[in-house]
């Protein structure tokens, strides 16, 4: 079902795309999202999280290409993120696994005042529409919760390459359960555009939601940048859904400007979720399984440095992650770095 959906959604891309004679329209920005908390000599609830995501150049042409039939147009039309002038419009493929343990991961027993064992693999297809000031995502994640996610696999392999403890409680995690989510975010861009060479800053807030039998919640944030070369972007976010924002919004962005290929800043991030489901916490949503009593509201707040060489961005945030449950003894602390490349 995934490779079908890939094979459909590169599709749209091809058949969507058209030359706009704009250089940032033009290009396409492929991104590695790679979370651990080693950074915190800890192996513990949200553990490790890996993701690769794909954004497409501007989809604007879509209707002059000549590759649809008429028939499709009108409905088409009617779909959200792709009729309103003066904005761009971007196909954002992703793939990823997010694994969480409890903080005893040596003990085969089941750990019942500890988070259960859990992972989730997915695959998403987003719809971006945008401009400089304003970003507009919506995404659909289709996966697996459960053995299916093979986050067993992967974290003992992981372990047993770099010597760590071995995780022997897999056995009691939560059942196979097909996931679903539809996540709607906005974004804003508040900059100060200084000339090429000259220190700058940006702010940038953001509200979503997201409903499925995954993960249910609210949300809100902002982030701020200060350095030289701020990429013109939407920011670098942690793995969370809609979080693709890396791809250049014009020509004044350094990864694609002739007369630059180099930035560096500093960026504070903090967010607030309201939590109203969230598998990995309350177990099965069919099937009894290992659940803990979640916290309503879970907090992030980051900080980190980002650099740019030409069309690489690399980002390094540091991020501590209040309790997300009752009975966890301390808030969690994890790094997250993003690589992406511009082409």
């Amino acid at each position: 079902m995934y490779l079908k959906l890939l094979m459909l959604s590169m599709s749209m891309a091809l058949v969507f795309g058209t030359e706009t004679g704009e250089a940032a329209e033009k290009l396409q920005t492929f991104s590695f999202y790679f979370e651990n908390d080693f950074i915190a000599k800890t192996d513990q609830n949200y553990t490790n999280g890996v993701k690769l995501s794909w954004t497409s150049h501007d989809l604007t042409g879509y209707a002059d290409s000549g590759w649809l039939p008429d028939w499709s147009l009108p409905l088409i039309r009617r779909l959200p993120f792709i009729n309103e002038p003066g904005l761009q419009r971007n196909v954002v493929l992703s793939i990823g696994q997010n694994i969480y343990t409890p903080e005893d991961i040596e003990a085969e027993e089941l750990v019942e005042d500890e988070r259960p064992y859990a992972g989730w693999t997915y695959f998403g297809i987003g719809l971006h529409r945008k401009n400089d000031r304003r970003l507009d995502s919506m995404e659909i994640q289709l996966g697996m919760v459960g053995p299916a996610s093979f986050a067993e696999q992967t974290q003992k392999w992981a372990h047993q390459w770099v010597g760590a403890q071995y995780p022997n409680g897999w056995d009691n995690q939560i059942k196979n359960e097909p996931g679903l989510a539809v996540i709607y975010e906005r974004k804003w861009r508040f900059p100060y555009d200084g000339n090429f060479g000259t220190l700058g800053f940006d702010v940038i807030p953001h509200l979503s939601g997201a409903l499925g039998n995954v993960y249910t919640y609210a949300n809100a944030g902002v982030g701020a940048r200060i350095g030289w070369n701020i990429p013109r972007d939407f920011g670098t976010s942690l793995i969370r859904p809609s979080g693709a924002s890396n791809a250049p919004l014009n020509a004044r962005d350094p990864r694609i400007s002739s007369d630059q290929g180099f930035g560096l800043y500093l960026f504070v991030t903090a967010d607030g979720c309201a939590v109203l489901h969230n598998i990995f916490l309350d177990g099965n949503t069919f099937s009894d399984s290992h659940s803990v009593d979640k916290k309503h509201f879970v907090a992030n707040i980051g900080a980190g440095i980002g650099l740019i060489i030409h069309r690489f961005k690399l980002c390094y945030t540091h991020v501590l992650r209040t309790r997300e449950f009752e009975g966890q003894e301390d808030d969690q602390v994890f790094g997250s770095i993003t690589l992406s490349f511009t082409y």
